[in-house]
């Protein structure tokens, strides 16, 4: 069992140096870092949403990676893969779309997704020449990782595993820690209590189901970040039937479920 946090993404690229030079980049990149904070600027400050930052993008990367390799080994194929290309280019695709799938946000939080596609392809022309010379599988890369961008909302259907990895992973980044800063300025709303009763996230590899999303909670009122927000995600991730999600009071089981 794995517990999602802003640590994990760097135990998944250790060891693979294409996969840690990236994450290195992405880190030390000005103009992504500013765009991040940025995005933090609009969402956070402006409307009193969660986290959609440079830790949120950290969280994300890590628990994709995690999900993936998860995925993977109960045989699912990514999109990338069955185009020719190798499980390193399907990291690839999932650690750059998850890292940053909320980019849009430094614009409006409406229509994020779209106008974050965008934003993201201007940073994609800098750094994908530097790991892919082809122009194919170039393009075959910045088209998977664009896909996941936009399918990362809750109302459009992802149509890759990277995609809805990517989907999935964004929804596990629901911890406290995520609604402090909204709730500081002020925010006290269902979204803002509920997202405080999380105390973690952990991602474990299950017998039957591929995947366990497992929950704690500090009191019930995370139930509804779980079923009422995340549960939009897995239901247009593509991979609700490989998932579910269990859900803890204070360490003690309460109740799992799938959506169907």
């Amino acid at each position: 069992m794995v517990r999602v946090s802003e640590r994990l993404v760097e135990e998944k690229v250790k060891g693979d140096e294409v996969l840690s030079t990236l994450y290195r980049e992405l880190e030390g990149d000005e103009e992504l870092q500013t765009a991040l904070r940025l995005c933090n600027d609009m969402v956070v400050k402006r409307l009193y949403y969660n986290d959609h930052g440079p830790m949120h993008a950290k969280i994300v990367a890590g628990s994709a990676l995690e999900i993936l390799d998860i995925m993977t080994r109960r045989g699912l194929r990514p999109v990338t893969v069955q185009h020719g290309l190798s499980h390193r280019d399907a990291a690839i695709v999932v650690l750059l779309s998850s890292y940053l799938h909320d980019i849009g946000n430094m614009i409006h939080r409406e229509m994020h997704h779209i106008t974050g596609t965008y934003v993201a392809a201007g940073i994609l022309s800098r750094i994908l020449p530097k790991y892919y010379q082809d122009l194919k599988a170039q393009m075959r890369i910045r088209q998977e990782i664009l896909h996941s961008i936009l399918a990362h909302d809750d109302n459009v259907q992802a149509l890759s595993l990277e995609a809805g990895i990517v989907k999935l992973a964004d929804g596990t980044d629901m911890a406290e820690g995520r609604a402090r800063y909204p709730y500081m300025y002020g925010k006290s709303d269902i979204h803002a209590f509920s997202a405080l009763a999380i105390k973690s996230v952990e991602l474990k590899e299950g017998d039957d189901i591929p995947l366990i999303v497992e929950v704690d909670m500090v009191n019930e009122a995370g139930v509804f970040q779980v079923e009422e927000v995340y549960g939009k995600k897995i239901a247009t991730s593509g991979l609700d039937r490989f998932v579910t999600v269990r859900l803890l009071l204070r360490g003690k089981y309460l109740k799992s479920f799938q959506i169907s």
